[in-house]
């Protein structure tokens, strides 16, 4: 047993997919799972294990943020020896041919947070990036499903209200889109050698200040969970 995740050794799969809200652990678990089993309930951070087409799953909620992710995919790992850990979370657009409701794969994941410098020491900047494996296979599936999916590099902030970044040399850049945990995730799953992803729905363009309604969100996230779960049935 962890610090935050109270669950026996073998309640956890070795793929799990970590949504940053608990009520959307809870959503995917009870609507894509079978027989999904509650394993942690520490500050609310729902956990569950399941099966999808025969192969066992589970979720982890992250809470938000760069500090939060890193400390349960820190414990997915080290504690529990999770081999596959795939974020599944919301995005606000940057790039002009990103729109809402889309996906984004995330390659690599630019940040402004000291984790980097902290990890490494000044003078060395590591750049976090997916498995690849797991970006072609998830990339493949979106085109076979004909999703509309972009793949490249997104911001992973280290604050949400952050009006002194500037966003528009960003998207000069090539930056696709923004969020607040991707990087950790990355610079983690090279820690311990695993295998890591991010698959994210835009709710949101920060440029253009177009919003999914409710119910938009919600059919755009089920694409997400769909192409995650198609994803660990590949591997």
């Amino acid at each position: 047993m962890s610090t935050h995740i109270d669950a026996p050794q073998d309640a956890i799969a070795d793929v799990v997919l970590l949504p940053g809200d608990p009520l959307r652990a809870k959503y995917i678990a009870e609507t894509y799972l079978d027989d999904p089993v509650l394993y942690n309930t520490v500050r609310n951070a729902f956990g569950y294990t399941g099966t999808y087409q025969g192969r066992r799953v589970s979720v982890q909620a992250t809470g938000m943020g760069i500090p939060s992710i890193s400390i349960y995919a820190t414990e997915l790992m080290k504690d529990y020896g999770v081999k596959t850990l795939i974020r599944v979370g919301t995005t606000g657009g940057l790039a002009p041919q990103v729109k809402v409701r889309d996906i984004v794969l995330a390659q690599g994941a630019t940040t402004d947070s000291s984790i980097i410098l902290n990890t490494f020491g000044a003078g060395l900047y590591f750049a976090p990036l997916a498995d690849f494996g797991l970006l072609e296979t998830a990339a493949q599936l979106a085109r076979e499903d004909d999703l509309r999916c972009h793949v490249g590099n997104v911001l992973g902030e280290d604050r949400f209200y952050n009006d002194e970044m500037d966003r528009q040399k960003l998207i000069d850049y090539g930056v696709l889109a923004t969020e607040m945990e991707t990087p950790a995730l990355y610079l983690l799953a090279a820690k311990y050698h695993r295998r890591a992803l991010a698959i994210l729905t835009v709710s949101n363009h920060l440029v253009t200040g177009e919003e999914t309604t409710a119910q938009e969100r919600q059919t755009s996230f089920d694409d997400m969970i769909r192409l995650a779960l198609k994803t660990v049935i590949r591997l």
